[in-house]
């Protein structure tokens, strides 16, 4: 060792330890020792990082639903996923993500500010609620999400021309405004009943709000629907003073089975009905001139139309005068040429016990008498600027459509149907159209609609104060006007694009919409020239007796082409089944018409109704119920005096007397039908 002597600068005596060179043998230990170290620290970092995700990912769950930057996803209390969205209008920013309570929130995207968040709501035991929002704070940008339906089978929506149940998806389509259309005309388009609910097999069940300006579109490749909110080049508007700024806001509901979660959906955001039409309307069937007569009646022929009614014995809740009666449209007045005394004619028919029904509709042509009144009146929607009456073209013409937001409109046309039924004892009305297709684009209306469906509700009002017997053929959150609704024109053909087997995919759909009165169109369809399986310019003989027979099990029953045109065998099976509809169907049709008052419940249902966990029923189109007990399974197809049929387990017998006592499903493989037959079965 050395030492220091004292006397130096530092004044102290230290004992000090002198550095000593490393040798070679040495170095390779320091270096893995800093080697370790930095692995230590490495791992230590890896760990926190670790540790903060488990709190990130434990963050962004919420019950049974699993957050992530793109989308998410809900799981059954199974934990089987039941439900997936993706997020395609942008990608969450997850550090901005924070949890309070049973609300997830995050407030940017990876490029943008943004209002999101996801609430869990537990209304009852068995069912379980996330509110979703995704609000833009940026004008013109459009919120879409995706919906996975691949996991189940989905139903509801809205009426289609190409009507299946469940919903087939085909193709792709970009997302476009989802409002009331008339598909009789626009068969691409979205029907004139519509809602945008949603419910699947596995028991989920999704809502739009009614704020949304919603957009819908799909692709079948990728097995997804595309829910989209936007102003920018679609016909919503956003309310008076405020910004295009995009909201998507709906509910995702999770249930035991789909039955009991479309129960809960329906009590919870559908309007009810509140009183039940004219009994007399669910057990005898309305007669209508439309099929057989077209735009071509008169007076002539309405009284001999009713004179072979009462010939052939048959009962009517009311006669239907539908287009053709008045020289132009938005008259209401009777031509004089064709109906030279109309006072005399419902005088006639009054005596007979006749009710009459007249067709009616929202437009006003422009060579009517009323177009310049209701033009100096400013009764019409408006063009954009809100300055000038706006044109319109419809199937029959072109003129104005009336503004049913301007309480003046409403007085001046409720005036005119009063008019009518002051004048000639009129029962009800018709009423026809009333799509948001047929407003111009960037329409105005005194009363400012953000949601063009909408003028569609406005419209449905109108039937109000006849909704004993009136009919509509569009309605959209209008399940509380008690009228009869109507899917859009039939054509006289087997399939399934507006044909007989269209029929019940159409009232299963509009059922599960929650509108339950339901008349599904005249029997036999419309009977156009060139839209029409049969000669002599009717309907095919079989075709129309198979259309009979499922019409004597709907809720109500509608002729225009009567049975005898086709002889007097056809008269004897209309007899038959009108008589069966009376005795069977009105009895229990009107009994639960009286629970949907407050339950909401269909009439018509589908057979998953009542076998939840059965994949084969939630495919069943050619099947249905009414109630719980009674199951009809029709003949839809040409040339077969046979039909499979699918029978729930449980204790059934068939229209013949036959028993079947099952525990489990019971498939009946070619059961004999013949023509003049209907395949049905009791629960006993």
């Amino acid at each position: 060792m050395y030492q220091v002597v004292p006397g130096g600068a530092g004044g102290t005596i230290t004992d000090v330890i002198p550095k000593q060179k490393l040798s070679k043998d040495t170095r390779p230990l320091v270096g893995a020792g800093v080697i370790g170290l930095v692995l230590v620290i490495a791992a230590v970092t890896a760990w926190c990082y670790y540790i903060a995700s488990l709190r990130k990912a434990e963050l962004l769950k919420t019950e049974l639903l699993d957050l992530n930057k793109d989308g998410y996803i809900i799981r059954n209390q199974g934990g089987s996923i039941v439900f997936r969205m993706d997020f395609r209008s942008g990608t969450l920013d997850l550090d901005s993500c924070s949890k309070e309570g049973e609300i997830l929130s995050c407030v940017r995207t990876t490029d943008r500010k943004l209002i999101f968040f996801i609430e869990t709501v537990r209304p009852k035991d068995t069912v379980q609620c996330y509110r979703v929002r995704w609000e833009e704070v940026v004008p013109d940008i459009p919120v879409e999400h995706a919906m996975t339906y691949k996991f189940a089978h989905w139903y509801g929506g809205a009426v289609s021309a190409v009507q299946h149940w469940p919903i087939s998806i085909s193709g792709q389509q970009a997302p476009k405004p989802f409002v009331t259309s008339d598909i009789y005309s626009n068969r691409d388009e979205f029907g004139g009943i519509l809602e945008s609910y949603w419910i699947s097999s596995n028991a989920t069940a999704i809502k739009i709000n009614n704020s949304v300006p919603f957009h819908l579109g799909w692709n079948d490749t990728e097995k997804t629907m595309y829910f989209q909110a936007r102003y920018n080049d679609s016909s919503f508007k956003p309310n008076p003073g405020e910004m295009p700024c995009a909201e998507l806001s709906y509910r995702v509901c999770v249930g035991s089975d789909v039955t009991s979660i479309h129960k809960y959906m329906v009590r919870r955001y559908f309007n009810k009905p509140n009183k039940v039409p004219a009994e007399v309307m669910f057990r005898h069937p309305s007669w209508s001139t439309w099929a057989l007569h077209k735009t071509d009646i008169d007076q002539e022929k309405l009284l001999t139309y009713a004179a072979n009614i009462r010939k052939y014995n048959f009962n009517c809740s009311q006669m239907e005068l539908d287009d053709g009666y008045s020289r132009h449209y938005g008259d209401f007045e009777f031509d004089p040429v064709k109906f030279p005394n109309a006072s005399a004619m419902f005088h006639k028919l009054k005596s007979d016990d006749f009710m009459v029904s007249l067709w009616i509709h929202p437009f006003v042509n422009h060579d009517s008498e009323n177009f310049h009144t209701c033009v100096e009146r400013g009764l019409f929607v408006r063009e954009p600027t809100g300055q000038l009456s706006a044109l319109v073209r419809w199937w029959n013409g072109i003129g104005g459509i009336l503004d049913f937001t301007n309480p003046e409109t409403r007085d001046w046309f409720a005036s005119q149907l009063r008019s009518l039924r002051s004048r000639y004892g009129v029962s009800s009305f018709k009423f026809e159209a009333g799509e948001a297709n047929y407003l111009p684009w960037k329409f105005k209306t005194l009363e400012s609609i953000r949601d063009p469906s909408i003028f569609t509700r406005r419209y449905t009002e109108m039937a109000s104060l006849y909704n004993d017997r009136a009919e509509a053929r569009s309605g959209y959150q209008s399940q509380n006007i008690s009228c009869f609704f109507r899917p859009i024109d039939r054509d006289s053909v087997w399939g399934y694009e507006l044909g007989l087997k269209s029929v019940i995919p159409a009232v299963l759909t509009i059922s599960i919409l929650g509108y339950q009165f339901i008349l599904p169109d005249m029997i036999g369809g419309n009977a156009h020239v060139n839209r029409t399986y049969g000669n002599r310019g009717l309907p095919d003989r079989e075709l129309y007796i198979r259309w009979l027979e499922l019409s004597a099990f709907m809720p109500s029953m509608q002729f225009s082409i009567p049975p005898w045109e086709y002889g007097d065998d056809v008269v004897e099976i209309a007899r038959k089944y009108t008589a069966l509809h009376e005795s069977l169907v009105a009895p229990r049709v009107l009994e639960l018409a009286s629970e949907v008052l407050s339950t909401g419940d269909p009439i018509i249902r589908p057979v998953w109704w009542i076998a939840t966990g059965d994949e084969t029923a939630y495919k069943i189109d050619s099947q249905f119920l009414i109630g719980d007990d009674l199951m009809v399974a029709p003949v839809l197809e040409p040339g077969k005096q046979e039909r499979d049929i699918y029978l729930p387990a449980g204790h059934w017998r068939s229209y013949k007397g036959e028993r079947f006592d099952i525990k489990e499903p019971l498939h009946l493989t070619d059961y004999p039908v013949d023509l003049d037959e209907i395949a049905y079965f009791l629960w006993v």
